[in-house]
């Protein structure tokens, strides 16, 4: 279609007459808007206007807000739709192609660099006036790309005000002698160093908190390199590399964050561990961050882990049990005295479950205590308790402690020694409920590993009770999933077989789109295998323990193993074979 090409601002009644041109909407909506908007002036940009009206696509009732609007305008310009992603853009370089008010005023937005060309999104696709004078300036092809009107005002404010808060912080020092073991000796240059609280730190800080908890992140990684400190979250599991920033800023942002955790500033020679609680910017709702820092070749690196309350303390039923299970866990949580043990890798959820679960137990009719290394989540409802080596106050004699405290229910933050799996053993002979955690790959090796580190057989027998062996897998975005035609019955099924699955199977594959990252995943899901520890079973707990033949036991109870697991959640189109294979150990 012909269509002559329109300059200058957007206007909402030339967008409206378009819409209606091409068929997106009836002249009866048309008609309606006009007379809302009526003659009155507004500040808004054409499209949040529109976006607000209430419209819906002629035919398909799709809503018409501005996001919809937005790509709807790009195809009608001829260009390509963006949604901008901040993990993806460099905002020290594109701070650089042009002024905060020069994009305020073209309601432009860099969002990308390369030696031969600047990717600038805007809000204004027939404005390009300046086009040219940016690309005398930058000496580069200038491409267009249409975003949200939304995002490019929100966007320009953070990315500018980050690269400048940067920018002032980088002047106010250089970094140490000491920071890399490369540093050259540079006579003749004055060593300033970088205060912890000058305000371009302290404001660099505060985006990075803000932006981590805006992208879901449950780690920050501060890691400084050779020429460049890189910033990193780890978001579902996978870890995305988010800003580059000079080593003199990183070496503040740490000397800062060590600061507020109040750890030593000035120690940089070995580990150190620390804790911070800040609240969100929005909703004010608590957030911890236990801090962990490592001397490295090139400085100090840090590593905050953030457990917010409203993902961490869970309700029982929001960790993804299946109905089995969810069974069997509340009968053994119930009961007076016993041993449960929840094993898995580092990061598979494990303080997710032990949290939930005690803080549905917790009620003002039991005492529950925790020792912990370090205490995850600050909880009232728990008497929380943590180790001090340097003291020589270990699991172990914690636990003791706490055996004078007329305890009901314990939690062990792990059994790493014969010594602490002995008081654990004791506390729950002596009519205590007892919860810890072991790495195993799973729920049976998690009694072996036991009778490994010296625990006879007949006192395993006499206290497990149960053990809960679990992971986290990826799931599917669901903004952009599609059937996985290839994930037929019969390729879950040589997954997991012997078994066989009941019901429809509804398989799906990644795709990738900007709500996952174009990773194809959001979101993780919890995979359990529960051994409960009946008759069964306790006649496999022998000093010829064998850990296979306690697996074999245990599935004839019907314990269901983490493979099969995740079949059946490949099987509700939740992941895909890939993440449940890499994610779980094999049947064999």
């Amino acid at each position: 279609m012909n269509r002559k090409t329109p300059r200058g601002r957007l206007d909402w009644r030339q967008l409206l007459d378009w819409l209606r041109d091409d068929g997106w909407i009836t002249p009866a909506d048309a008609e309606r808007v006009v007379r809302r908007f009526g003659a009155g002036a507004s500040s808004l940009h054409a499209l949040v206007r529109l976006g607000g009206a209430g419209l819906v696509r002629a035919g398909s009732g799709e809503a018409l807000d501005t996001e919809a609007l937005t790509a709807w305008l790009a195809g009608r310009a001829g260009l390509p739709y963006l949604r901008i992603d901040p993990l993806r853009v460099d905002v020290g370089r594109v701070a650089e192609v042009m002024s905060v008010h020069y994009a305020e005023s073209r309601r432009a937005l860099p969002v990308a660099v390369s030696p031969t060309e600047v990717t600038v999104a805007t809000a204004e696709p027939f404005d390009v006036a300046w086009v040219p004078e940016i690309e005398a300036h930058t000496r580069r092809t200038l491409r267009l790309v249409v975003a949200n009107p939304e995002d490019v005002r929100r966007y320009t404010t953070e990315f500018y005000a980050l690269a400048k808060s940067v920018r002032a912080a980088q002047k106010s020092g250089e970094v140490s002698a000491a920071a890399s073991f490369e540093q050259l000796v540079e006579l003749g240059r004055a060593k300033g160093t970088l205060d912890a609280n000058d305000q371009g730190v302290v404001q660099v800080v505060d985006w990075l908190w803000q932006y981590a908890f805006d992208q879901r992140a449950s780690d920050i990684h501060l890691e400084p390199r050779r020429e460049m400190g890189a910033i990193r979250f780890r978001i579902d599991g996978v870890l995305h590399t988010v800003y580059q920033v000079p080593l003199t800023v990183m070496g503040a942002m740490v000397a800062r964050i060590k600061l507020l955790g109040r750890m030593d500033v000035v120690e940089r020679r070995r580990p150190l561990d620390g804790r911070i609680k800040t609240l969100r910017p929005e909703g004010g709702g608590e957030v911890e961050m236990r801090l962990s820092t490592m001397p490295t070749a090139f400085g100090e690196k840090l590593v905050m882990r953030i457990f917010d309350p409203e993902t961490v303390v869970k309700g029982v039923e929001a960790l993804g049990f299946g109905a089995a299970e969810a069974r069997a866990w509340q009968e053994l949580t119930g009961r007076a005295h016993g041993i449960i043990l929840v094993t898995g890798p580092t990061g598979s959820g494990k303080t997710t479950t032990l949290y939930a679960t005690l803080k549905a137990l917790a009620n003002e009719t039991v005492n529950v205590c925790t020792i912990e290394d370090p205490i995850e989540m600050i909880e009232p409802a728990f008497n929380q308790t943590q180790v001090q080596p340097a003291i020589d106050m270990g699991f172990a004699e914690g636990l003791r402690a706490l055996m004078r405290q007329d305890p009901d229910i314990i939690m062990v933050g792990e059994i790493r020694d014969l010594q602490t799996a002995e008081m654990a053993i004791q506390a729950a002979l002596t009519g205590h409920l007892v919860f810890s955690t072991l790495h195993t790959n799973d729920s049976a090796s998690a009694i072996t590993r036991l009778a490994d580190l010296g625990v006879p057989p007949y006192l395993i027998s006499a206290t497990v009770i149960g053990v809960l062996a679990q992971r986290l897998t990826r799931t599917l975005c669901p903004a952009c999933r599609q059937p996985d035609e290839g994930a037929s019955r019969e390729a879950l099924e040589a997954m997991v077989k012997p078994w066989r699955l009941s019901g429809g199977v509804r398989a799906y594959k990644p795709v990738g789109c900007l709500e996952c990252r174009h990773t194809g995943y959001r979101g993780r899901a919890g995979l359990y295998e529960l051994l409960v520890m009946d008759e069964g079973a306790r006649a496999h707990v022998h000093p010829t323990l064998d850990a296979d033949a306690l697996r074999r036991q245990g599935i004839k109870g019907g314990m269901r193993p983490l493979r099969l697991a995740g079949a059946m959640k490949v099987a509700e189109g939740l992941t895909t074979i890939e993440e449940v294979l890499r994610s779980t150990p094999s049947l064999n």
